[in-house]
């Protein structure tokens, strides 16, 4: 994401466009809804990009970008925009409700990218928002207008073929990025080139497929092939033409053009047979934006992916089918893991990838890969061709359940970071794992909810915990860890959500199972859970108590154990909460060493956050800053806006107590956005309201009333890392 807004890179040139730049940019000035429609592959996508990257700076709390196209239905698309506008909703609130409370004053553009598959849900979304959020202004891109109330419509052209150079442009720029040496320097080559554009109807997805190919081909060559194809007269009923598919010619034939049975694939692609599509059929990529203005441009690119399918080798179709069901960008290990099978090992994979890079059928970005929806839609097709859907969604669910397995079990250890972002960053993937296993694999999906759980509690996604937690609990009969995991899991993302009772419900249950099953681990975390929600409701004593005494118990458990290291954070802060700072020091002392041996961030956050406390009971608050702002640090790396939320109110208390009161009602205003993103008014632990009231006190006497509010509205409007940046700077302004 760049610092001018929350927009993705460009990663390629962008050409042309000139004329749909100043529509847009003045219909995002009158309009509080615009929506760019067009057909599939025509380049809606860069142009929103563009045109939100240089709107970004009319508005006060700039772009943000929500990507709907991974979405397979309307269940995801609450959390969606809000994971995208940076609302981790911590709340039992509807997620609607707290959406709109959170963007109800934000002067922003939100862009919702792909929504064709989504219209009438996101018609209602942004009806929502848009009424209750006077700032906000939206642009989507779509292959059909939502209907929405209000909706400002500007239609996509291709680029143009005659009398301006945008698609030859295009033809070359992409042409160089593949080899910085080509070029249109060959007599005949621009004419050639120009050619190819103009029979590709300036279509951008078209142009790039199409210039994949050279290497193979000359200009010249591919000119004449494009033409060979193009050529084709339209046909009625399911005949090739009408589903943007070609006959086979004898050009086409060969090892490159159909796979032998062998492989798994179909002799022909590029066909009504091979895609699997009928005169009937209905998918994205045949949902053009009007269906009496688009259609030709329709078939030229339905002809022109088929054509780039033909010219991949039989592997290379097959990976291109077999990645699919992956809804996020992978990296090549994940394309491995789902995809590798039958004559596709893993060895091939990594050449079949290569060669989809090449074609431009697949995006790379570093380490990263991506396949653009018109492209997977197509590949989709041809997966359910080839018979394979049904393994494939197998093999995508087993490979993320094996993800959640390897996170659960680095959870402590050195790369507990690392897998923390690679479980948040594969949120669609699991969630799309999860429902295919509850309704084919119901114990894998029970184990996958029982592992992942505490890492989307961790990441805000709280309502996604619990809902698979409970779908899967009751989804059929589960005994052992699992049970023990999934309760445990419901309880955590209960408490987190202030739901007190539901939390000690299920920390009894989840001791019950524990102790039933003789499960240690699950002893400890049911402690942990149980302890929580009594320091919570004001009962440290109690909990202190139940901590040890499980500790005690359960002393064959390893040392560094994420359950272990959890309770005895139980203890450290019921020592604190029970006025035994000098004990409580000790405890977390030495807590934080075992978490630092561990590479264990989350638990060492929160010890961090102890330490501070402590600090500053006993009137150190210059140390108590110290561990804050380390707290802080740790909770950074985690993206966790709700332990953020708790770090700066205890850094503004400890600047205070300083004599730094405009500092302090800055990082007092930051945090009050960071507890406005998590959907909650500030709250924490129980010892802490009398010391946040006694420290705005005494920051409000230190510079007076009028400059407190100025500096607490500067933190609490400011960018929120640009805010937390200002909190972790440690100069003292007092």
């Amino acid at each position: 994401m760049t610092t001018v807004g929350h927009l993705p890179e460009e990663t390629s040139s962008f050409v042309g466009r000139r004329a749909e730049l100043v529509r847009l940019h003045a219909a995002l000035t009158v309009h509080r809804m615009t929506t760019l429609v067009g057909t599939g592959g025509v380049g809606k996508t860069r142009l929103a990009l563009r045109a939100a990257r240089a709107a970004a700076g009319r508005y006060e709390d700039g772009a943000w970008w929500a990507d709907l196209s991974a979405l397979p239905d309307h269940g995801l698309l609450l959390p969606t925009v809000s994971d995208a506008v940076g609302l981790a909703d911590h709340s039992l609130r509807m997620p609607v409700e707290t959406l709109c409370e959170w963007l109800e004053d934000k002067h922003l553009l939100l862009v919702l990218d792909s929504a064709e598959h989504l219209r009438v849900p996101c018609s209602h979304l942004l009806a929502e928002v848009l009424t209750t959020s006077p700032g906000l202004t939206a642009l989507v891109t779509s292959r059909q207008p939502l209907g929405t109330r209000g909706e400002h419509v500007i239609a996509v052209p291709p680029l143009p073929v005659d009398g301006a150079p945008d698609a030859l442009q295009l033809f070359a720029d992409r042409l160089r990025s593949a080899d910085p040496r080509a070029g249109l320097d060959t007599p005949g080559d621009e004419a050639a080139a120009t050619e190819i554009c103009r029979r590709l109807e300036g279509i951008p997805l078209a142009i790039e497929l199409a210039v994949a190919s050279i290497g193979r081909y000359s200009v010249a060559q591919l000119a004449a092939r494009v033409g060979s194809r193009f050529d084709v007269p339209a046909q009625h009923g399911g005949g090739p033409a009408a589903c943007g598919g070609f006959p086979r010619t004898p050009a086409a034939s060969g090892p490159s053009a159909g796979a032998p049975a062998a492989s798994g694939a179909p002799a022909a692609s590029g066909t009504p047979a091979a895609l699997g599509a009928s005169a009937s059929d209905t998918s994205r990529l045949d949902l053009p934006a009007d269906a009496t203005a688009w259609p030709r441009r329709h078939r030229t690119l339905r002809t022109a992916i088929g054509w780039s399918h033909e010219l991949c080798t039989p592997l290379e179709r097959l990976l291109w089918a077999r990645l699919t069901p992956l809804r996020t960008d992978f990296d090549a290990a994940v394309a491995r893991e789902v995809c590798a099978g039958g004559p596709l090992t893993e060895a091939e994979v990594d050449r079949a990838l290569q060669g989809l890079v090449a074609q431009s059928v697949v995006q790379r970005d570093g380490d990263r890969y991506r396949m653009l929806d018109t492209l997977r839609e197509y590949g989709r097709m041809w997966l359910t061709e080839l018979g394979e859907a049904r393994a494939a969604a197998d093999r995508h669910a087993a490979g993320f359940l094996g993800l959640a397995r390897r996170a659960h079990d680095g959870w402590t250890g050195p790369d507990q970071v690392s897998w923390y972002h690679k479980v948040s960053d594969a949120h669609l993937d699991l969630c799309a794992a999860l429902e295919h296993l509850l309704a084919h694999d119901v114990a894998g999906a029970q184990e996958m909810a029982g592992r992942v759980g505490f890492f989307w509690a961790c990441c805000g996604h709280l309502s996604e915990a619990r809902n698979y937690a409970q779908r899967a609990l009751d989804a059929g009969p589960v005994e052992g860890p699992h049970r023990t995991r999934l309760q445990w899991v419901l309880g955590v993302a209960a408490l987190l959500q202030g739901d007190f009772g539901t939390a000690e419900k299920y920390a009894a249950l989840c001791k019950a199972t524990a102790l039933y099953d003789r499960n240690d681990e699950g002893m400890l975390g049911a402690t942990y859970l149980c302890g929580l929600t009594l320091l919570m409701t004001g009962e440290p004593a109690a909990a202190r108590e139940a901590a040890e005494r499980v500790l005690r118990m359960t002393g064959s458990v390893p040392a560094d154990s994420a359950h272990r290291l959890r309770c005895r954070l139980i203890t450290v802060f019921a020592l604190t909460a029970l006025g035994r700072l000098t004990e409580s020091e000790a405890a977390a002392t030495a807590l934080r060493r075992a978490c630092e041996r561990a590479g264990e961030y989350w638990t060492r956050s929160y010890v961090d956050y102890q330490l501070a406390l402590i600090a500053l009971l006993q009137g150190r608050p210059a140390a108590s800053a110290a561990h804050a702002r380390s707290m802080l640090a740790g909770k950074h790396r985690l993206r966790d806006s709700f332990g953020i939320a708790l770090g700066l109110d205890l850094l503004a208390a400890a600047i205070a107590a300083q004599g730094a009161g405009a500092q302090a009602a800055r990082v007092y205003g930051t945090g009050h956005a960071y507890w406005r993103m998590v959907g909650h008014p500030q709250r924490g632990t129980p010892e802490l309201g009398p010391i946040r009231e006694t420290c705005e006190l005494q920051a409000r006497a230190a510079v007076g009333d009028e400059a407190y509010q100025r500096a607490f509205d500067r933190g609490r409007t400011d960018n929120a890392e640009v805010g937390l940046a200002a909190a972790l700077a440690t100069d003292l302004q007092v």
